[in-house]
């Protein structure tokens, strides 16, 4: 351990804003270290790339055990909570299992700063879809939750215990609520890189259709790299406090699949299929968040457009399958 450079312990480090979080931590001198569940095949493949500057330690939020050892062990002065089950269709399948990692999850982490180093800056990953079935547009820091799905009802937990902890322990614990960020790194099963993804393989001719479920979803979407900067400024401010981060701007679902085809010059109407099995069983019609405190407090601002940020992953896709398939 190098003693003159902070350290932070980022939890879903594996993920997409973990991954970019740890360069963005990197870039600014800090030793990172990120806790990983024991799999058994490891994946890796985002963080693959800084692997030699970072270091990793096997822990579960499941586990309070293995979260106090590592506290102790690494001592960091900050730790990012972005691990969860994360994908809003699954919770329904695995609500318990979603509850345990959002929910439970975050409180065992809280407690274990609180008994190792009640010092420790801790950021939270709370979500826009705490908002649900909005009761007002835009939503902002003030805005009801109406959480819609297993996964939004545990991350209002999350958020909750994490003010709790706050206001109880005076505790450095901040939440930062973040609508839809999407990036070359987002999984396959989420609906901006499902869209580019088959978007690219319809364009190599390696498919010909594309299904998907509600066309009419409205979302704010804004670009990952540019969230985690956020994280990162929520835990510089001298008082934790809570922020929503968003671009202002909302796109429907269709808009994103015209976005995409428009990138290889073909027209959506002629490859997608609605399909009932991709509807929720409850449906976040609309989210359009407000972040003016965070450019008032934190001085951020969304610096890659929607547009953008789709032709990015359109050409990340289109790269990624011709290597695979030397085409």
């Amino acid at each position: 351990m190098d003693s003159t450079r902070k350290r932070a312990l980022i939890t879903g480090i594996t993920g997409q804003d973990g991954s970019y979080l740890a360069e963005l931590l990197l870039e600014n001198g800090y030793e990172v270290y990120g806790l990983v569940r024991r799999l058994s095949t490891p994946n890796y493949g985002r963080i693959e790339h800084i692997l030699d500057k970072i270091h990793l330690r096997d822990g579960d939020l499941h586990d309070q055990s293995s979260l106090l050892a590592a506290l102790r062990d690494i001592q960091p002065v900050e730790v990012y909570n972005l691990a969860a089950q994360s994908f809003v269709a699954t919770s329904w399948t695995q609500a318990v299992l979603t509850g345990e990692s959002a929910a439970l999850g975050v409180t065992r982490l809280l407690d274990a700063i609180r008994l190792t180093n009640p010092e420790i800056r801790f950021y939270q990953a709370s979500s826009s879809e705490m908002f649900g079935k909005v009761v007002e547009t835009p939503q902002r820091e003030t805005t009801p939750f109406y959480p819609r799905s297993p996964y939004a009802v545990a991350k209002v937990y999350g958020h909750w215990i994490t003010v709790n902890y706050r206001e109880s322990y005076g505790m450095h614990t901040t939440s930062g609520i973040l609508f839809n960020h999407e990036s070359e790194r987002r999984g396959l099963e989420f609906v901006t890189r499902k869209v580019t993804h088959n978007v690219a393989k319809i364009k190599l001719g390696l498919a010909n259709e594309l299904r998907i479920g509600n066309l009419d979803a409205r979302r704010d979407w804004g670009y990952a790299p540019d969230y985690v900067r956020a994280m990162w400024m929520m835990l510089q401010q001298d008082t934790p406090d809570d922020f929503v981060i968003a671009t202002g701007e909302q796109h429907t679902v269709e808009t994103l699949v015209d976005t995409a085809f428009n990138c290889v010059d073909l027209d959506w109407k002629n490859y997608v299929v609605q399909d009932p099995r991709y509807m929720r069983p409850a449906e976040v019609d609309a989210l359009l968040g407000d972040a003016s405190k965070a450019g008032r407090i934190l001085g951020w601002e969304p610096q890659v457009a929607f547009s953008e940020m789709i032709q990015r992953m359109v050409e990340n896709d289109l790269r990624l399958l011709k290597d695979q398939h030397r085409l």
